[in-house]
């Protein structure tokens, strides 16, 4: 009997990871369909690399560092499917780039989607820690990942679609309207089948929440280093954009985005089985490879390399969404997990916007190419350190 029950709880719970991956999967039809072409098209509205560098980095600062803000409000007033659908509700900010407003408006726009990611991220991994409990973190964050990852393939294949076949920006984000609608459907749908599965029980709620402990600090130490080590994905594909502009065959730039999302989907779930297995030290694997999206990129400016980096940046973003978030839960407790992955995410943020600057202004520039090697080897060989040392604080804790 008591078998059959587990059996059920399991099979609960990877439907409820099913749910979360499928609203997941049409949100990344939306903005990660338009991502691929937002560094092309604020070019097209006159950005220089420094620009779109600082704004990619600033969006992700933005929305990562307001996670901090929702995670904490998520821990205090338990409203995680408010936050859900409040983060959700703004990705319509990405069709709205459709309307010509020009660069100022579109760069609002571009910041106020990832303002949305923020609001929902903390609450929405919250629950799926929360529903998971009886398959594994790291399982159901690389199952998670696959799916959504799965939308992050649909999303720029349709873009580039678009854009082969109209060459016409405003359309191509106007039409992701629909996939929004879709989206608002399925989480609509999600809520109704396992939002009363994701309340914390009354006894816990009423319980002090428990304080983070310093191997959690140490970690977030670390993934902020690697992070601003790591070359954001805006600035590959702003460097393949300035390689295709004298052939217009700018359409290509979100099927390199499109391989970015096809080499994420996949490692994220093979990721997550390796981390089940063997812990924290997997985390070693993605911090070494960060090495090469950045140095591949600020090399040189031919097209093979360029979509030589972003295979291996597609390696790293799919353990960096699916093992490091894992490794999040496996470090706090659940009574400030919201605050936690809303700390977590705002260090995430400052070194995308840190790493943004610094590869926009090495690009202006143009500065040797041995200041970009010694850039990255301190940063990495720093951020693997910290790494490392978190085994011997888990044990003083023990």
């Amino acid at each position: 009997m008591c078998q059959k029950a587990s059996s059920n709880s399991r099979k609960n719970a990877y439907f409820g990871i099913l749910l979360l991956g499928i609203v997941s999967l049409m949100g990344d039809v939306v903005y990660e369909g338009s991502r691929g072409i937002v560094p092309s098209y604020l070019e097209f509205l006159g950005a220089t690399a420094l620009i779109v560098g600082l704004v990619g980095g600033l969006g992700d600062f933005l929305g990562y560092a307001a996670r901090l803000v929702s995670g904490f409000l998520a821990d205090t007033t338990r409203a995680y499917w408010f936050f859900i659908f409040l983060g959700y509700g703004l990705t319509v900010s990405i069709p709205l780039l459709g309307l010509p407003l020009g660069l100022e408006i579109a760069v609002i726009l571009v910041l106020l989607e990832r303002f949305g990611k923020a609001f929902r991220s903390p609450s929405r991994d919250t629950v799926l820690s929360i529903i998971s409990k009886e398959v594994g973190a790291g399982k159901a964050f690389g199952i998670h990942e696959l799916l959504d990852q799965i939308g992050a393939i649909l999303g720029p294949l349709i873009v580039a679609f678009l854009m082969l076949s109209t060459s016409n920006y405003n359309f191509t984000f106007s039409f992701l309207f629909l996939p929004f609608v879709a989206l608002l459907v399925a989480l609509v749908y999600t809520y109704k089948r396992i939002g009363s599965k994701t309340i914390i029980e009354p006894r816990k709620m009423q319980e002090k929440r428990e304080k983070l402990k310093r191997p959690f600090y140490i970690y977030t130490f670390a993934v902020l280093l690697n992070t601003v080590e790591l070359i954001p994905y805006t600035l590959i594909l702003f460097k393949a954009s300035e390689v295709l502009q004298p052939t217009g065959q700018q359409w290509i730039v979100p099927l390199i985005y499109l391989l970015i999302q096809g080499v994420d989907a996949p490692i994220a779930l093979l990721a997550g089985y390796a981390y089940d297995k063997f812990g924290i030290r997997v985390l070693v694997m993605p911090f070494l490879l960060s090495l090469f999206p950045s140095l591949l990129t600020m090399a040189g400016a031919e097209l093979s390399t360029l979509i030589a980096a972003a295979i291996v940046f597609g390696l790293v973003l799919g353990m960096q969404e699916s093992i490091y978030r894992a490794a999040v839960s496996e470090l706090t407790p659940i009574s400030s997990r919201g605050t936690a992955y809303g700390i977590f995410n705002t260090a995430y943020g400052v070194g995308f916007l840190i790493s943004g600057a610094v590869y926009g202004l090495l690009m202006e520039l143009k500065l040797p190419f041995i200041a970009v090697v010694f850039y990255v080897l301190i940063m990495q060989i720093m951020a693997t350190v910290s790494l490392l040392s978190i085994r011997l604080e888990l044990k003083k804790h023990e």
